[in-house]
Formats: structure tokens, C-alpha cells, sequence
């Protein structure tokens, strides 16, 4: 599709302006030089001017079939790239290994704020990628596009508000690579799934620069390089059960040393890579409940052991998982003693518990 910015002219009749706006997904909104907005099928115009990518433009034919724009890669500046189906496509230098992304792109960064974001699939590669995206609900998916787009474009799908962001959390994306007319080396067929942290969209700098966009962008890589993006996200089953098997595991560990005699002091290391195997499809939120779990349960374990000795180990950090311990003591645990474990034997970052 064009973009907001680009100056084109009608196909069926004379005039033309530029790119103000979209009514919808197939209707944009011409703006004309005496500045009155009028409403045209995207397929009705043609890019004669766009203000994306000054170094490397998209040679449209002049025709209804305009869909996508080009994009401005460094490598793509030689190639001359033709997008139109109509025409044969240009391939790069380097371009047979697939890059594939989802963008969101601020409509108005100035007011960050307020603005609501346009949402692109963009196709980095010489493959035709045929794409259906999906969102995603417990068990259950909703078909939310699907489509074709062409070798090293993108395609326009669709603007968003952040509520309306908020409400897919998890996205998954399928896709399908070929070339048309010609002989090409296969690629797998691929099936990716990951979370959109609705908090990203509340926080500027998690809008880079890229080789896409004039302007900064949030990119969700579904692949590149040829390799799909790791799973972000795990059934809730299979996380339980692994969170369970840990800490079992962690279980096992006290116990033994328990055994050696009430003076032994007990050592817990809260950090995430310590209790758990993974924390890919946990939020920060649910990795600190889980460490707190674990500080929790330590702590009912030797609740008749008085005089026990226990280090917990959090780190230090930016200081949330001390500060959230320090919380507990406060007003669950009010008769245990705490303070800073000794730094010659733990360093920064540990808390000794006493048992009373």
C-alpha cells in the first residue's frame, strides 16, 4: 500500500496530491494542493513521489495493481527493484535468505502520547512470502490477515490505538516462501508465535531506527536469516510442570543440607537461571512471583527450626527482588531478624534470614 507522505497521481482521471491519511484498509485519503482531503481506492493512484527511502525508489508500473511499497535496504539501491506482478521482479544480491518481520510504526511520533501506530508485514528477502497472521486466545485462534506479498516490500495491514493493541496478546504468523517463473531452492514452512508486550508501545525507545521505515519502527522478527524466531511462548501446562520439577529439585538440595545439623547455615539462590530451566514466556512479574514462591515456601519449611540461619541470594540489580524480600520480612515475617549476609562470603546482593 502507499504511505502517509507519498505524492501520487490518479489513474483514471487527471490531478493527484499526497498521501494524508486512510479511511480504511483499501481507501487513503488524497490531499490535494488547495488542502481538501479526498477519499480514493488505493488502487486508484500511483506513487509518482514517495518520502520513504530518498536513496532507493520503487519503480511502480502504471497500472491498478500498486500494493506495496519497496524497501530501502542498502543492498536494494543497485538492484533497480520492479514490485509490480506484472513485471518480472528484480532479485538482490544476498536476498535468498528470509527476513521477515511484523512492524508497528507511530502514526504521529510527535505526540507519542496520543498517537496510534500503523501495523506492516515487511518481506526482506527475494521470496514471495505467502502469510496468514493470527491472534491468539487460550487454545483457540482468530484469523486476524492474511495474504501475499511481494520479494523485498511490505504490506500495509492495518492502523491501531493502543487499547486496541492490548487486546492481542499473543500473534501467531504463518508463512510460505516460492518464486514465481523460475527455479528456487525450497524453504521450510514456517509457524511462529510470540507476545506483544503492550508496554512497548508506551515507551519511545523502544522505537528504533531501521532499514525499513524513515522514521523509528518496533520490529517483531519472525525470521531471519532463514531461522524462524524462538518460541516466546509455552503452554501453561508444560511451565507448571517444569516450575514444579525445580523446585522440587531446589527441595531436595535444602533438605540435604538440613541434615548436616541446625548450625549449618542455608543457602537459597533466587536467581531466575538458578530456580528454573527457562524463562522464555514469562513476564518479569512472573519470574519476581515465582523467586517470592520460592522465598516463601523456604521459609514455612523452617519456620520450627528456631535459630535457623538462611542466605538468600538476589542479586543486585536495579534492587526489586530485595526490596519485594525486605516487604515480606516487614510485614509477614515481623519476628524473624534480617540484614545484609556477609559481603566477603556472598558479595553485594544477599539477605541472611534468621528463623525466631
Amino acid at each position: 500500500m502507499v504511505k502517509i507522505g507519498d505524492k501520487v497521481r490518479f489513474l483514471n482521471e487527471t490531478g493527484g496530491g499526497r498521501i494524508s491519511g486512510f479511511q480504511s484498509k483499501n481507501i487513503v485519503l488524497v490531499e490535494d494542493e488547495d488542502g481538501f482531503e479526498i477519499p480514493v481506492l488505493a488502487s486508484d493512484v500511483v506513487v509518482v513521489e514517495s518520502d520513504d527511502y530518498s536513496s532507493a525508489k520503487m519503480v511502480a508500473a502504471a497500472d491498478n495493481s500498486l500494493k506495496t511499497n519497496a524497501l530501502p535496504r542498502e543492498e536494494n539501491v543497485s538492484a533497480g527493484l520492479v514490485t509490480t506482478t506484472e513485471q518480472a521482479v528484480e532479485e538482490r544480491k544476498g536476498g535468498d535468505k528470509i527476513f521477515a518481520y511484523v512492524a508497528f510504526v507511530p502514526v504521529n511520533i510527535k505526540d507519542f502520547s496520543a498517537t496510534a501506530f500503523e501495523c506492516y508485514f515487511v518481506n526482506d528477502c527475494n521470496y514471495f512470502l505467502r502469510y496468514v497472521i493470527l491472534t491468539v486466545e487460550n487454545d483457540s485462534c482468530r484469523l486476524l490477515f492474511e495474504g501475499e506479498v511481494e520479494p523485498n516490500t511490505k504490506d500495509f495491514l492495518a492502523e491501531y490505538t493502543r487499547e486496541e493493541i492490548n487486546n492481542f496478546s499473543r500473534l501467531t504468523v504463518q508463512l510460505l516462501a516460492f518464486k514465481r517463473d523460475k527455479p528456487f531452492l525450497p524453504k521450510a514452512a514456517v509457524s511462529v508465535q510470540f507476545r506483544l508486550d503492550p508496554v512497548k508501545f508506551y515507551k519511545l525507545h523502544a522505537f528504533a531506527d531501521n532499514a525499513f521505515f524513515d522514521q523509528p519502527a518496533l520490529l517483531f522478527p519472525l525470521v531471519e536469516n532463514d531461522v524462524p524466531r524462538r518460541e516466546l511462548v509455552i503452554d501453561g501446562k508444560q511451565l507448571r510442570k517444569a516450575m514444579a520439577e525445580k523446585q522440587t529439585e531446589s527441595r531436595e538440595k535444602i533438605k540435604t543440607v538440613k541434615k548436616k545439623g541446625r548450625d549449618e547455615v542455608v543457602v537459597i539462590d533466587l536467581h531466575a537461571a538458578e530456580l528454573l530451566d527457562t524463562t522464555a514466556g514469562m513476564s518479569a512479574g512472573d519470574i519476581l512471583n515465582y523467586q517470592l514462591k520460592v522465598f516463601n515456601d523456604t521459609l514455612a519449611e523452617y519456620a520450627a527450626d528456631k535459630g535457623r540461619k538462611i542466605i538468600f541470594i538476589h542479586g543486585k540489580g536495579e534492587g526489586v527482588l530485595r526490596r519485594a524480600i525486605v516487604n515480606q520480612l516487614a510485614y509477614k515475617y515481623k519476628k524473624y531478624q534480617y540484614q545484609d549476609a556477609s559481603f566477603a562470603e556472598y558479595g553485594y546482593g544477599a539477605t541472611q534470614v534468621i528463623i525466631r
